[in-house]
């Protein structure tokens, strides 16, 4: 096997260029899934987590997640208005009986990605972090395959977490047009490489030889966590699987200069490409004009360099098999829907956490009984006993000029918390844009149908932007489909 630490090197540059990225994302799934009090801080010289250090306080770490419920709106908005890109978006005439024959094999190559499900939770995760990406293949090319699939001649469309995910640092374009390197991170048992990519016995031992040194054993997968728990950067190293016993595999995608001739054949009124090697094979008659063009290339490669399969895309017209949308993508930077708010959740969780210490602290039915008032032979356990009960009767006999047993109530509603928390959840839906009009939420039972419509239109209004950058991000996708279907 020949390897390449050219490109293995120049693939985790730009894996490493989104170490920022990643630890973002992981930041605002934190705080989308209820981990509020993740974030570390600096106590008397150590780092430890918020939570804890409440907690050594003696407080509670109270939180009311209301990023989740703001991310659930607008996924409510997005199931509502979704749909497959019509045959016009795709310019395809309907009219047409071939046509409309193919625009109803792009809708069953749907039906059976399921992809308004996968739409709905790549959706959820363009909130989260900001970056949408999936992957097209074959089912007969591909290094997950779904259960029980034998049909190779399907249309393929995979989700690929952003984590796993890298793309050329020097990317500027809002449509990702300018990529010259793109690829992902794979990581999958030794029987499920074998069958991805060994064709003979020798390339399985080969791939054996690889493997088997870096990982101890290659017989199975362990996990390294709990199923459906909550987990931290699993994909930290570029190199290295995610849990022990898999095999981490990087796919690169290349767009690389090649030269070629382009040949006008005058006998046939026909202009075309050949390689410039076969120059010489051309007719009579042709004039061949030299020229740089671009191709995309493909490659595994395993952590050791070796590169375990490559070759010019098989896509029809080239390209790479990868829909990726980033939002907003100015400067080449994300900023996600989620990082917007988390200023306020954050006040809002720390207002509540006060109150409830202020609540606490604040002497609620505290009794001041005075010393000299003891009745003699009645201990002060035996008064407290008594005031608690709710018939209790306490006998004492009271003397001249001493104060009398009284309770003491401290009123801790005018302490302000409860304006200032009002005002953060306004400036919450303020900020997000998530309005109690789109929640179904009436201001007053006063409100007319035509008011409320025109409340629920304007706060659509708000959410117009990154509805429709995500929906290019459907219509991408579908562009594809058609172009891989065809």
């Amino acid at each position: 096997m020949i390897t390449d630490f050219e490109t293995l090197q120049a693939a985790a540059s730009h894996w490493q260029a989104m170490a920022d990225f990643r630890e973002a994302r992981e930041r605002c799934k934190r705080y989308c899934y209820g981990r509020q009090w993740d974030d570390l801080i600096h106590v008397d010289g150590r780092m430890m987590r918020e939570e804890d250090y409440i907690r050594q306080q003696g407080n509670i770490p109270l939180k009311n997640n209301l990023i989740r419920r703001m991310v659930r709106s607008v996924l409510g908005v997005f199931r509502n208005q979704y749909a497959f890109p019509s045959a016009e978006r795709l310019n395809l005439d309907d009219e047409s009986p071939a046509q409309a024959a193919f625009y109803r094999h792009l809708i069953d190559n749907a039906l059976y990605n399921r992809m308004e499900e996968l739409h709905a939770r790549t959706m959820e995760e363009f909130l989260i972090s900001g970056l949408a990406v999936h992957r097209k293949s074959t089912a007969g090319n591909t290094m997950r395959r779904r259960p029980g699939d034998r049909h190779a001649g399907r249309l393929r469309t995979d989700y690929v977490a952003p984590d796993t995910f890298f793309v050329d640092a020097a990317t500027r374009d809002f449509r990702g047009w300018d990529v010259r390197m793109i690829g992902q991170t794979h990581d999958l048992d030794f029987l499920s490489l074998c069958a991805a990519m060994a064709r003979t016995e020798e390339e399985c031992a080969a791939l054996r030889d690889i493997y088997l040194p870096q990982s101890g054993t290659v017989a199975g997968a362990g996990g390294s966590r709990g199923f459906g728990t909550s987990r931290e950067t699993l994909h930290a190293d570029f190199l290295s699987p995610s849990a022990p016993g898999l095999c981490r595999v990087i796919e690169v995608w290349t767009r690389e200069t090649c030269e070629r001739y382009r040949v006008h054949d005058r006998t046939r009124g026909t202009v075309y490409k050949i390689e410039a090697d076969r120059r010489a094979d051309l007719p009579a008659g042709c004039e061949p004009q030299w020229m740089l063009d671009e191709e995309w290339h493909y490659r595994y490669i395993a952590p050791t360099g070796h590169v375990l399969a490559q070759g010019i895309s098989p896509l029809p017209g080239g390209g790479h098999p990868y829909v990726w949308k980033a939002y907003p993508f100015i400067d080449g930077e994300i900023h996600s829907f989620v990082a917007d708010v988390i200023d306020q959740q954050r006040h809002a969780n720390r207002l509540i956490t006060l109150y409830d210490w202020v609540l606490r602290s604040t002497a609620k039915g505290v009794l001041l009984f005075p010393e000299s008032a003891l009745p003699e032979g009645v201990e002060i356990d035996d008064i407290s006993d008594e005031w608690s009960r709710f018939n209790g009767v306490i006998l004492f006999r009271p003397k001249a000029g001493m104060p009398l047993p009284q309770q003491v109530c401290g009123n801790a509603s005018q302490v302000g918390i409860t304006d200032l928390l009002n005002i953060q959840l306004k400036m919450f839906e303020d900020v997000s844009g998530v309005t109690g009009a789109l929640e179904g939420k009436l201001t007053s039972g006063a409100v007319s149908g035509a008011l409320y419509t025109r409340q629920t239109r304007q706060a659509m209004t708000a959410l117009l932007d990154i509805l429709e950058s995500y929906n290019t991000f459907i219509l991408e996708g579908t562009l594809l489909d058609a172009r891989l279907l065809t």
